[in-house]
């Protein structure tokens, strides 16, 4: 499934960007890779519904970290932060995803990476970085709410155009 790789490459490339430029580079990766993990999170929540959610989300997010890690040594710190964040984010989305269910895609999507983006903007950057950052969360919180919505919106497009039988 392209998601399953989508999301992978979006976090290994977060991380790696992150151990190399450091906390200055976390709001452009916010918008550009962690708004499409979020995104591709609830298209892989709607696949997955039912057959093993849990386990499986479980088991990408670690393996987004390890990879990381595999990739670089010096990642682990940030592969760490990445796995616990996404944890605490991922579960916090399933749940609005859920709650949300009979609602359009458009705010299940984008409704539950608010709260996600939140959850994940504070976690990460205090924990990768050793200390709680103000502006990067408040940063990395606009930047991955307007990218989650940038991505929705490129996604919707894409399957719109070239994907058979789609519906959104």
């Amino acid at each position: 499934m392209i998601y399953i790789g989508l999301y992978l490459g979006a976090i290994v490339a977060a991380n790696l960007i992150i151990t190399i430029l450091g906390p200055s580079a976390t709001i452009v990766t916010a918008f550009v890779f962690i708004g499409l993990d979020l995104t591709v999170r609830d298209y892989l929540h709607e696949a997955w519904h039912g057959k093993g959610l849990v386990w499986k989300m479980g088991l990408l997010i670690a393996s987004g970290s390890a990879i990381s890690w595999f990739l670089n040594k010096d990642a682990g710190p940030i592969a760490l932060a990445s796995f616990l964040a996404f944890a605490a984010a991922g579960t916090a989305d399933a749940l609005i995803f859920q709650a949300l269910r009979e609602r359009s895609r458009f705010l299940k999507i984008n409704g539950s990476n608010v709260v996600s983006s939140g959850i994940d903007s504070l976690i990460f950057p205090t924990l990768a970085f050793g200390q709680l950052m103000p502006f990067i969360v408040l940063g990395q919180f606009l930047a991955k709410v307007f990218g989650g919505a940038v991505w929705f919106f490129i996604i919707s497009v894409f399957k719109a155009r070239f994907v058979p039988n789609h519906t959104s």
